[in-house]
């Protein structure tokens, strides 16, 4: 299992979709999420969006790998189908927050081999003008995710491997020689 970290707006996404085109047979794990779809996001393809009692049950009925609050909403990784493509011998990759990081390399039988790989920005600056560049949120839901990021950044030591995208071609480049 791999798990891939790295403060909003360091280009986690875009990264994995050029994954998933690269390595075919890794399997990306969708996850669950509280909040409201983006523009061209759909259900089940890039996150399973879910209200916040359901999201509670979940929680409560132990289904997900981990789970996490970010900048005003819930986000983790149902854990039935990671398991079982795991146990089937498939690698999987997780996009998830730091904290679900922590969470999974905690976790029972799956955490302790899991690799995990941190993405980092060339600088806080650059990071600070892709979140504004992207204009999907708020003035204040980019604050908070300003704030986050200066805490993941600090918890880079925590990771198996770093790539700094500096270039989307090169960090794929190394993502892929990390995995392979």
């Amino acid at each position: 299992m791999f798990v891939l970290s790295g403060p909003s707006g360091v280009g986690k996404s875009t990264l994995v979709q050029r994954l998933r085109r690269d390595l075919p047979d890794l399997h990306y794990s969708i996850s669950a999420t509280t909040r409201k779809p983006r523009a061209g996001e759909e259900h089940g393809r890039h996150y399973f969006f879910v209200d916040h009692d359901e999201f509670e049950r979940m929680i409560a009925d132990g289904a997900l790998l981990e789970h996490a609050y970010f900048a005003g909403n819930h986000y983790g990784t149902p854990a039935a189908d990671v398991e079982r493509r795991l146990a089937a011998g498939q690698d999987v990759l997780l996009e998830i927050e730091v904290q679900g990081a922590r969470q999974v390399r905690a976790a029972g039988s799956v955490g302790p081999e899991a690799v995990l790989l941190f993405l980092a920005p060339p600088s806080f600056d650059e990071l600070a003008r892709r979140l504004v560049g992207r204009g999907t949120e708020s003035a204040e839901v980019r604050a908070a995710r300003l704030d986050a990021a200066r805490a993941e950044l600090a918890a880079e030591s925590e990771f198996d491997h770093t790539v700094v995208n500096t270039d989307v071609d090169a960090a794929a480049a190394a993502l892929v020689r990390l995995m392979t």
